[in-house]
């Protein structure tokens, strides 16, 4: 039975990610779904091993299409299953391919990646992201601080951007190690010439001082929850 046959149906979520300095959306992250909104885990658990590739190129596919015909004016984040790039070599070109194909440009696509996956071969997942950086495509780490090898990553490897993790966030204005580590982070990522994005963002409190900090790129439930087939517009807290 070909692979597609045994795939799960699926749609798509998007969740802004906004620029609190400007007032503006700067991306939409998609978010994979069941045809009624189901959780990722219930979707990603009906994919065969086997069939894991083909579907992580298909359904970047399938999000390409729907931003593009939601109208996305701005950026979009895709995400790749744990390994992808590297288990498919071809993979960052199939989405290019399909990025065209939905009247997207390659400059408008940033690729998320979990840290753990860089970790696993960084020389080589390192060598496939320099091969299209001509076209324009850009890197983001996702959940950056959830493993135990950021900063030494970073030694050898700098993304466009990373996202920190939500462990790291929460309840961050209250907890003293939280704040020195993230300091520690948004100095070494300026040096670098990284963006920093606080995800998970939920409360007040948390983007209040984050922002205290030169922060001004968030993704999270206190901006925006993801809409599911839609892009929905953010609201913007009192500094």
């Amino acid at each position: 039975m070909p692979a597609r046959a045994a795939q799960p149906a699926f749609s798509y979520a998007f969740q802004p990610i906004v620029d609190t300095a400007e007032r503006s959306v700067v991306s939409y992250e998609a978010l994979i779904r069941g045809p009624q909104g189901q959780a990722a885990a219930e979707v990603l658990g009906r994919v065969p091993a086997a069939a894991r590739a083909a579907f992580d190129r298909h359904s970047r596919a399938q999000a390409l299409a729907l931003a593009a015909r939601l109208g996305i004016g701005c950026r979009l984040n895709l995400n790749l299953l744990p390994h992808g790039m590297l288990a498919d070599e071809d993979a960052i070109d199939a989405t290019l391919r399909a990025a065209r194909a939905a009247g997207l440009e390659p400059q408008r696509l940033v690729i998320e990646v979990t840290e753990s996956d860089v970790i696993a071969d960084a020389p080589g997942f390192a060598a496939l992201v320099n091969r299209h950086k001509r076209d324009g495509l850009a890197l983001a780490i996702d959940d950056f601080g959830a493993g135990q090898s950021g900063l030494n990553l970073l030694a050898d490897f700098q993304p466009d951007t990373i996202k920190v993790d939500m462990g790291l966030i929460r309840g961050i204005e209250s907890h003293g190690p939280r704040q020195a580590i993230m300091r520690g982070l948004l100095l070494t990522c300026e040096l670098l010439g990284i963006d920093v994005v606080a995800e998970g963002v939920e409360t007040t409190a948390e983007y209040r001082w984050l922002r205290s900090q030169g922060v001004h790129l968030f993704q999270g439930y206190l901006f925006a929850r993801p809409g599911f087939e839609t892009l929905p517009l953010p609201s913007f807290p009192a500094a």
